[in-house]
């Protein structure tokens, strides 16, 4: 073994694309350890720092090697921009392990840590950035994260219980869950493994999701978020209304909230992804998002 690596703190380093990238493990909750790409800014520091996540978890270390080499355009920015920033991957999503689950009770027996349940994959988040806190870099007081589709959800459920984010980016947030709507007739349970695919729900008007939306439930997660958000629409996504709802309710609340829409036809378009000719796919109406993403990230968090 490398005297370099610390086997409780593994970090390795990857060049790609001419940029530093770490490589590390970081210990969450129960034990296990999740899977980062970091990349930051020249200096010491003290930096803030954005958390990226996208989708509904599982994969590893080459899941995060291959978002750091393809979809690296938005850290280009947000590093260009004073901040640091990292692909993350946790566990998988359990279906309706929030709903069902309930809040996470952490106690002991015989020495060591006992829980009601086993943590779920938004819980490996806030564990990731209570872990960058601690990181002599970091300032901690200036932490946000943006995520997209499941990973927009993610947001708001850490914001739910978590108040250690100075800002958050919730970008196309498939809010399903955390809003408590009630699926459609185009909902059906497979057969083989039991579990709702609910992929093919029509969820584009603001009116059919708010009479499925169980508001108390909402409002009662919305009530405790402190952390200000930026939610971002897909002017012609199925699941818009779901979007434009997740902005309402947090309005509504009178939360610290702003609404972004945009027309594009790649679902994730805040995460260009690299081509097959090796440069990032994204047009100019991308690029305005991505400024508008790092510009309020940037206000929100104090980078330079």
């Amino acid at each position: 073994m490398s005297p370099e690596v610390d086997p409780e703190r593994v970090q390795l380093i990857e060049a790609v694309s001419g940029e530093t990238v770490y490589l590390m493990y970081v210990e969450v909750w129960d034990g296990l350890y999740a899977p980062i790409g970091l990349r930051k800014p020249e200096g010491s520091g003290p930096f803030p720092v954005v958390l990226l996540a996208a989708g509904n978890g599982g994969g590893g270390m080459a899941w995060v090697r291959n978002a750091v080499r393809n979809r690296g355009y938005i850290m280009d920015r947000l590093v260009e921009a004073g901040m640091a920033c990292a692909w993350l991957r946790y566990r998988t999503e359990v279906e309706l392990g929030y709903n069902d689950g309930g809040r996470l009770v952490r106690d002991s027996r015989q020495g060591m840590e006992m829980f009601n349940r086993a943590p779920l994959e938004y819980e490996d988040e806030i564990a990731i950035a209570d872990y960058f806190k601690t990181l002599p870099w970091v300032d901690g007081a200036r932490m946000g994260l943006i995520g997209m589709s499941h990973g927009g959800e993610m947001a708001l459920k850490i914001a739910s219980e978590y108040h250690g984010f100075a800002a958050a980016v919730a970008s196309e947030p498939a809010a399903h869950e955390f809003l408590a709507l009630a699926t459609d007739d185009s909902v059906f349970v497979n057969e083989q493994t039991n579990l709702r695919n609910i992929e093919n729900m029509q969820m584009a008007e603001v009116a059919k999701v708010r009479g499925r939306v169980d508001e108390e439930i909402a409002r009662a997660r919305i009530d405790s978020i402190q952390t200000p958000f930026l939610i971002m629409g897909r002017d012609e996504d199925h699941l818009q209304g779901v979007f434009r709802t997740t902005f309402d309710l947090l309005a509504e609340a009178s939360k610290d909230v702003e609404w972004v829409s945009y027309d594009h036809e790649f679902h994730g378009y805040v995460f260009p992804v690299r081509g097959g000719d090796g440069e990032y796919e994204l047009n100019d109406v991308q690029v305005k998002a991505i400024d508008h993403v790092v510009g309020w990230l940037g206000k929100r968090l104090r980078a330079r």
